[in-house]
C-alpha cells in the first residue's frame, strides 16, 4: 500500500462552517424561546438562558472572525498549518477528523505541548486538490518498524 501524497490545502472562513454554526444557533435560540414562552414564571433561569443564548452568538461570531487565511501543509509524516499569523501557527502536528460532510471537513489539529486547533476545510477552496486532501487526513503514517514477513504477520500463533 502507497502512503498518502504530500498536500498543501488552503485553510479560511468557510461559508458552510458558518452556515452550520447559524443554524444550529438558530434552533437553540427556537428551544430557549419556546422553553422561556411555555414556562409562566419569569426569573432569574430566563435571564441566565436568555443570557447564554446571547453570549454563544457573540462567541460564535468572534470565532468565525478570528478564522484567518493559512495553508494547511502535509509532507506524507506530519502535518503544519501556516498563516498571516506565525504565533498561531503549527507544525508536527497530528489531525483527527471530527465531521466529515463530504465537501466540508472540520479537523482537530493535535501538537504535543500546545493547545488543539479546530479548522474548517472545503472542498471549493480548491478542488481539484480536495481527493488528495482527504487521502492525507485518512491515511496513516508510516510505520518504523521494518515490514517483515507479511505472512508471519497475519498467521496464527501456533502456525509452523
Amino acid at each position: 500500500m502507497h502512503s498518502a501524497p504530500s498536500v498543501n490545502y488552503p485553510v479560511g472562513r468557510s461559508r458552510g462552517a458558518t452556515r452550520i454554526l447559524v443554524v444550529l444557533w438558530a434552533l437553540g435560540a427556537c428551544c430557549a424561546g419556546a422553553s422561556c414562552y411555555l414556562l409562566d414564571s419569569a426569573g432569574w433561569r430566563h435571564l441566565l438562558l436568555v443570557l447564554s443564548v446571547v453570549f454563544a452568538g457573540v462567541a460564535a461570531g468572534f470565532g468565525l472572525r478570528r478564522d484567518g487565511a493559512g495553508v494547511l501543509h502535509f509532507d506524507g509524516l506530519h502535518w503544519s498549518l501556516s498563516g498571516a499569523d506565525p504565533v498561531r501557527g503549527i507544525r508536527n502536528a497530528r489531525v483527527l477528523v471530527a465531521l466529515d460532510f463530504q465537501s466540508l471537513m472540520l479537523l482537530r489539529l493535535t501538537e504535543p505541548g500546545r493547545a488543539r486547533r479546530w479548522i474548517w476545510i472545503e472542498q471549493r477552496a480548491m478542488p481539484e486538490r480536495w481527493r488528495d486532501v482527504r487521502r492525507a487526513v485518512y491515511s496513516r503514517p508510516p510505520s518504523a518498524e521494518p515490514a517483515g514477513d507479511p505472512w508471519r504477520a497475519t498467521a496464527p500463533a501456533d502456525a509452523p
